[in-house]
């Protein structure tokens, strides 16, 4: 037996945030790891049948846990956020669910060494501890407010980074 567990809850704050009917806006939430059900249950529904998009809202409504001080998150909930945020949670429930962590691969922009960060804090993850565990072996270095960690090591700024995965769009209209 091992003493390592199994994160299975990450926390995310969205880049522009769900506005509720009252007007408050609600950015801070939890996500869990879905289940073989969360993934299987929606493929009967009528709704994802006819438009296979619909998946997505029904997944994400499985799957995030809290929303700010919303009482439920249901599928009006995620149909009601704001693409980019939409987008943002697509991306964690990839990396959560295929990675096991809410981090990205990235490298120093001056040696090129690769190494991996947490999305929410930025910080330096050592995958000696093994994808979505956690425990004593387990180190993170903390960056301060202006990119370096202990070691002063400078990082980029990853908070405008996606699930790493880079698209290149030539100029221009391809019809032309």
């Amino acid at each position: 037996m091992t003493d390592q567990t199994l994160q299975t809850e990450f926390e995310f704050s969205l880049p522009q945030g769900y506005v509720d009917d009252e007007g408050t806006l609600h950015k801070e939430g939890r996500m869990r790891l879905a289940t073989a059900a969360d993934e299987i249950t929606p493929l009967k529904e009528p709704r994802v049948q006819s438009n296979s998009s619909y998946l997505t809202i029904v997944l994400l409504a499985r799957t995030v846990t809290e929303l700010g001080s919303l009482d439920t998150v249901d599928e009006a909930v995620i149909q009601n956020l704001f693409v980019s945020d939409l987008e943002y949670l697509q991306a964690m429930y990839e990396r959560v669910n295929n990675g096991g962590l809410n981090a990205v691969d990235t490298a120093c922009p001056d040696c090129g060494e690769p190494f991996t960060v947490e999305v929410e804090t930025g910080a330096h993850i050592d995958e000696s501890a093994g994808p979505g565990q956690s425990g004593e072996s387990e180190q993170v270095l903390p960056i301060d407010d202006a990119g370096a960690t202990d070691a002063d090591t400078q990082f980029r700024d990853i908070s405008q980074v996606s699930d790493g995965e880079t698209e290149h769009a030539d100029a221009g209209n391809p019809a032309e």
